[in-house]
């Protein structure tokens, strides 16, 4: 006779990127299609911070303001994720962007969904700041706070090649977020 299998108690399951696209504004679901757009033609199989980045750069205002140098910081940090795809971020190519934000359960959950961990955890990272907020919506700031704010991330290590200070640039979106 055999023995039962032991029974694992059931956890709930890990919210998953594209069930909480409805948490936020239009045009961060924009960007969200966008980074998805570049990273398949990138030929990457997920979409991480610096796709994120990119997309935010291109597509929101408020994010393009946020940079203290203007103009000019934007352009550099722009040239650096265009060049992700031309030798800067080949290295990248084949591994998986995790900076330890997210625990191995949802590691695995955020790579099904096409997601880096890490870009997965900036998705929900947005969404609770947004919450803290008072807001029903995340934007592009509360998604740029957050990625600037994970010293592990490839969107960090873009802007840090850049000249930006992501640690001031979180603070200078805190100040931001105050008078909106």
């Amino acid at each position: 006779m055999q023995s039962p299998v032991p029974r694992v108690p059931q956890q709930p399951p890990a919210r998953r990127p594209e069930i909480q696209l409805g948490r936020f504004t239009a045009e961060l679901a924009t960007v969200v299609a966008s980074a998805r757009r570049r990273a398949l033609r990138d030929g990457d199989r997920q979409i991480d911070t610096a796709h994120l980045l990119h997309s935010l750069i291109e597509s929101d205002h408020e994010v393009g303001a946020a940079f203290e140098g203007g103009p000019p910081q934007l352009a550099r940090v722009l040239g650096y994720l265009v060049q992700r795809s031309i030798g800067y971020g080949l290295r990248w190519r084949g591994s998986v962007e995790d900076s330890g934000a997210l625990n191995v359960v949802r590691d695995t959950e955020a790579a099904a969904a096409g997601w880096s961990p890490a870009a997965a955890a900036a998705m929900d990272g947005a969404w609770e700041r947004a919450e803290l907020r008072g807001d029903q919506r995340a934007r592009g700031l509360d998604l740029l706070a957050v990625i600037a704010s994970d010293q592990e991330s490839r969107a960090v290590e873009v802007l840090r090649r850049a000249g930006v200070d992501p640690l001031a640039l979180a603070d200078r979106i805190g100040e931001l977020s105050q008078q909106v």
